[in-house]
């Protein structure tokens, strides 16, 4: 995992694994949103696997997935939420990290 700190509240990194949730909640992270649309690679590991991981782990998690699209009004909608509901600091990950940023980008001129 390559994380890549935003501010004191919020991380990214590209795809992450099932094996690597242990090591994001021994780094200290509280929760997760993952930014990417399941099927997107046929390599990737589904949403519901990795949620399935988290929440027996005590993390809270969150699918806010931005397509090819870029990020929308209901990604930030959901983005804004999983920010007011869940504890920090937050991870969030796409395949390369720069979806994850740029919605976090976004949300926080919103919430100001």
């Amino acid at each position: 995992m390559d994380i890549r700190q935003i501010n004191d509240e919020y991380s990214v990194t590209g795809q992450i694994d099932i094996e690597d949730l242990d090591e994001i909640k021994a780094m200290g992270f509280k929760s997760i949103v993952c930014h990417r649309p399941d099927f997107e690679s046929p390599d990737q590991p589904l949403f519901a696997d990795i949620a399935k991981r988290a929440g027996e782990l005590g993390l809270s998690i969150s699918h806010v997935p931005v397509g090819p699209t870029g990020v929308d009004a209901t990604a930030v909608a959901g983005m804004v939420d999983a920010l007011d509901e869940f504890e920090r600091p937050m991870l969030g990950y796409c395949r390369s990290g720069a979806r994850s940023t740029a919605i976090y980008e976004k949300t926080s001129h919103i919430r100001g």
